[in-house]
């Protein structure tokens, strides 16, 4: 974004009574690049600049709501949803923005909406806000897996294959840890389908309470589980992976054909590798971490 552009567009935010925030998208982690002094107001804070969107927002929101902003950020869907933040209640509006000259940058703005307490407005607000439950209910339907509540292999692709076009034009590096559960087919064949897909979701659970960031991405790839990070410390990598390993022994679910332990555990592989389109695609990048 140019300087002059940039001046103007702060002083236009800094104007609007509305918190208003704006990250740019289009780079590893999402920065925050403006935001006004009625944002500072509700966040605490004037520590917002080049911090994580997702990182942000989850301290005011928390992490549920987090994750459903970073994935209507990302799918660059303009969207509403009520939160609260600053014990204030708001209608949080996310807004995709792009420059005309440049269509590789991408923005996304978020506003902190006061919501009315007139009659009409209410009942207009809980119309719009049932729609956008309807819409996002059958996004939901087709991106994530019924069983673990996690993406599904297909919205996972597309995802990873949108980072990976982002981290390579910003030489940035992105990881992927894969995570299989041990023997699951002896635990398939002792207690069925239905019991499977509950033991596979409570693993899921246990790894989304793992995660790190709200920009962080976790999926289910057949019978394994998947988590994209843009962390960079491979050690780092490797202990969350570890983390999450123990989190989901601690579960203490009964495996009487394990071949390891009486519960069910989890092997895992990691990857950590700075992304280059022009040497390594992201179908390649995900077929080396995946667990034969």
């Amino acid at each position: 974004m140019k300087s002059l552009r940039t001046k103007i567009l702060q002083q236009l935010i800094e104007g609007s009574a509305e918190p208003v925030l704006v990250a740019r998208i289009d780079r590893p982690d999402w920065p925050v690049v403006l935001f006004n002094s009625a944002f500072e107001s509700i966040a605490g804070s004037d520590s917002a600049a080049g911090r994580p969107f997702a990182d942000v927002v989850e301290e005011l929101i928390g992490r549920d709501l987090a994750l459903e902003v970073s994935e209507s950020a990302r799918a660059g869907e303009e969207t509403t949803l009520p939160v609260e933040a600053g014990g204030r209640d708001f209608l949080l509006a996310l807004k995709p923005l792009t420059l005309d000259n440049d269509a590789d940058e991408r923005y996304c703005a978020a506003y902190w909406r006061g919501s009315s307490a007139s009659g009409s407005n209410t009942a207009s607000g809980e119309a719009q806000q049932a729609l956008l439950r309807a819409k996002r209910r059958i996004r939901d339907l087709t991106r994530d897996d019924h069983a673990t509540g996690l993406l599904n292999a297909q919205a996972f692709e597309e995802v990873l294959d949108h980072d990976w076009a982002v981290a390579s034009r910003e030489k940035s590096r992105l990881a992927l840890v894969a995570f299989d559960l041990q023997d699951f087919d002896q635990y398939r064949a002792v207690f069925g389908k239905h019991a499977s897909d509950s033991c596979m979701r409570r693993v899921a659970q246990a790894i989304r309470r793992c995660l790190r960031r709200a920009s962080d991405v976790a999926a289910r790839y057949g019978d394994q589980l998947i988590v994209l990070s843009h962390a960079s410390d491979e050690q780092g990598v490797n202990d969350f992976a570890e983390r999450i390993a123990t989190a989901v022994r601690e579960l203490g679910l009964h495996h009487p054909r394990s071949s390891s332990e009486k519960f069910v555990t989890v092997r895992y592989t990691v990857s950590v590798r700075e992304a280059d389109q022009n040497t390594v695609s992201a179908t390649e990048f995900l077929a080396s971490v995946l667990i034969q």
